[in-house]
């Protein structure tokens, strides 16, 4: 009985309208206040409102820190305008309630997600994140912005795993005394050694906290650890993270090299600036892409030609579709179809299962060596049903127009296979046109 009461209060305090904002439910809270779903119907496109809620805060402190981080975003309205940047369209007030305005990003989570030793990302998808995250933030320096709280939770990723840079609350502006909030340093793991020492804050500062986000986005750990904040103040200062390798062997050595050029305690010797930094992130990734390739293209190859979809093509067949393809990966919950789209792909679930949907139900499920979308064989034809994937999986997707491109002998085989798996399939009670 408690916990419905409580639902209900919070259902209560859910405000219908924020300005000209629809209200549909609150997704976070946090200590300055709440972020609700919310709808602009004058861009007919839902948004993200984040509420400063200073009225009713009896800390005077709070409410100081409160509306200064209300006036550093809302400074932010149109001035940072990167395809890394969180954007954020609007602030107002309205009834002692201070609101800004930011994109929704549907299904998208953090880098925290990925700070833990069973969850580490691949080395070369760390990279090519942290990359973005460096030109966002060269892109923000260059415009008199420090953003000053760089860690995890303000990294999001969307289900396209594209960056978006978040919470400009504490960020210094240039030349503007506004953004000067005393009380609020950042988050002590990731600070740098001059915020730790409430020194001179520049560029280099956000190019160390990024530094430390790497560092644990590599090995699950954060560079410093300690039982009190004192004692890991102390460490930022003077002392020496463990080296990587020690932590996870397949770290390449120049890689190792940039994170710890971006730990470096003198802001002097870290990059001269965060597009620095991203120019040898490039050749990195360059020189990881091509070891992963050799060795994905060599291990894909094996894992189709077992796929009872593949059994009677050629190997240069089967070669002809990787080049054709797109092999991509899919985490529990993710869309790989939408009822209703326009889709020119055919797909072989390579390793998992998915579960196949039409206006919110369940139908089936498919599995390995079975495959999906068949009104790609009919021009302009939308999806007839949502498939979602049931647990990781792996698909190969070839577009109609790529396929086109091979070879005769390579276009007539996946057609018949493709065909007589998919009748196959709608013989039997888990079927369901895609």
């Amino acid at each position: 009985m408690a916990g419905v009461a409580r639902q209900k209060a919070v259902a209560a305090a859910v405000p219908g309208k924020i300005g000209k904002y629809d209200i549909i439910k609150e997704v976070g809270q946090g200590s300055t206040g709440n972020v609700y779903l919310s709808h602009d119907p004058y861009f007919n496109r839902d948004v993200a409102i984040k509420v400063y809620d200073i009225a009713r805060d009896a800390d005077p402190q709070r409410v100081k820190i409160a509306r200064k981080m209300f006036f550093n975003e809302a400074q932010m309205v149109g001035m940072l305008q990167h395809p890394n940047i969180l954007p954020i369209f609007d602030a107002g007030e309205e009834q002692d309630q201070y609101y800004v305005v930011m994109e929704h990003v549907q299904g998208a989570r953090t880098l925290a997600t990925y700070c833990r030793p069973d969850t580490l990302l691949r080395t070369d998808d760390v990279v090519e994140i942290i990359y973005k995250c460096a030109r966002a933030l060269h892109y923000a320096h260059k415009r008199g912005v420090i953003h000053r709280d760089i860690k995890p939770s303000n990294v999001m990723l969307t289900t396209d795993n594209d960056v978006r840079v978040i919470d400009f609350g504490i960020a210094i502006l240039r030349d503007a005394d506004i953004s000067r909030i005393e009380g609020i340093a950042g988050s002590p793991s990731y600070m740098s050694p001059e915020q730790v020492q409430s020194a001179e804050i520049t560029p280099q500062s956000d190019i160390y906290s990024l530094g430390a986000v790497m560092y644990e986005l590599l090995t699950g750990y954060r560079p410093f650890r300690a039982g009190s904040l004192s004692r890991l103040l102390n460490q930022i200062v003077y002392a020496t993270p463990p080296p990587i390798h020690q932590l996870r062997a397949d770290v390449p050595e120049e890689l190792e090299e940039v994170v710890a050029i971006a730990l470096q305690k003198e802001p002097s010797r870290r990059f001269a600036t965060a597009g620095e930094m991203a120019a040898r992130l490039t050749r990195v990734y360059q020189s990881l892409r091509q070891q992963y390739d050799r060795i994905d293209d060599r291990e894909r190859f094996a894992i189709l030609r077992r796929l009872s979809f593949f059994h009677d093509f050629s190997q240069a067949e089967i070669r002809e579709l990787q080049r054709a393809g797109e092999w991509r990966e899919y985490r529990p919950g993710d869309e790989i179809v939408r009822e209703g789209e326009m889709d020119d792909r055919f797909y072989v679930i390579v390793t998992g299962r998915v579960v196949v949907e039409s206006n919110g139900k369940a139908l089936g499920y498919l599995g390995e060596g079975d495959c999906f979308g068949e009104t790609s064989y009919m021009a302009g034809a939308k999806r007839t049903a949502t498939i979602r994937a049931g647990e990781n999986v792996s698909i190969l997707s070839v577009s109609a127009t790529l396929l086109e491109q091979t070879s005769t002998a390579c276009q007539l085989r996946f057609n018949k296979v493709f065909l007589r798996a998919l009748i196959r399939r709608l013989q039997g009670s888990n079927s369901a046109a895609t």
